[in-house]
């Protein structure tokens, strides 16, 4: 069976913000990788539209065909408001899918991110994937979405501190792609979610670690048994 990864992300578009650079590279080394979308996204806004949230979710479909996520799984905990329902009902959908596919890596929030859903998504994962003898899952990154991880990290107790860069030089312009995908959620540049600055954010990182393009992560928990030692120079 192909190793496996699962992105638990709050809303459509921050798998593509957080990680779909790394996550591509994976997928073109031969992993499976799986989006969970724990909300339909918008409706914070005042969007009750029907339309503008199937524009979203199939905006959502595009993008993650597009680098091979093999299924997106979604819910429809309340957006920007996950704090409104208990964190059990969160961990047990976490839990539901981690049990279904057998992901040995995750990628989700930053516990320091500005936006609710966020923090909670990030708690639910690590509640969901305590490290008992029979865990599947080895490896957990926090992952940095513009627009929300810089904007809540004024806080130096609470910041976002990357300690893991992975290389995405070959897969940016993909990322990129993919990002185009979410019409409904992009904006102009400056704004942190726009595609120019989203390049940039990974050219500043790749600059960092003395890459062209990298993507930035904290490394949550790595259990390094003799089953992943092969993953290693994946990306």
């Amino acid at each position: 069976m192909s190793k496996r990864i699962l992105i638990v992300a709050a809303h459509p578009d921050d798998e593509v913000l957080g990680c779909f650079g790394t996550v591509a590279n994976f997928i073109k080394h031969g992993w499976e990788a799986y989006s969970l979308i724990l909300s339909c996204g918008k409706t914070s806004r005042g969007t009750e539209c029907e339309s503008e949230i199937e524009q979203l979710q199939a905006e959502m479909d595009l993008a993650n065909s597009l680098i091979g996520i093999s299924k997106v799984f979604q819910r429809d905990f309340p957006d920007n408001s996950f704090d409104t329902v208990s964190l059990l009902s969160i961990v047990k959908e976490i839990e539901k899918i981690k049990c279904e596919l057998k992901p040995e890596i995750i990628f989700t929030h930053s516990a320091s991110d500005m936006n609710i859903d966020h923090q909670l998504t990030h708690k639910a994962v690590l509640t969901a994937t305590r490290p008992m003898q029979d865990e599947c899952v080895k490896t957990i990154y926090s992952m940095e979405i513009p627009s929300s991880t810089e904007w809540g990290c004024f806080e130096a107790a609470n910041a976002f501190v990357p300690n893991v860069f992975f290389d995405v030089c070959d897969t940016i312009d993909l990322k990129i792609d993919a990002m185009s995908k979410y019409k409904s959620e992009l904006r102009q540049y400056p704004h942190p979610r726009s595609l120019q600055h989203i390049k940039e954010l990974a050219r500043v990182n790749g600059a960092k670690v003395g890459l062209g393009y990298a993507e930035s992560f904290m490394l949550i928990r790595s259990i390094n048994d003799k089953n992943i030692y092969h993953s290693g120079n994946v990306c």
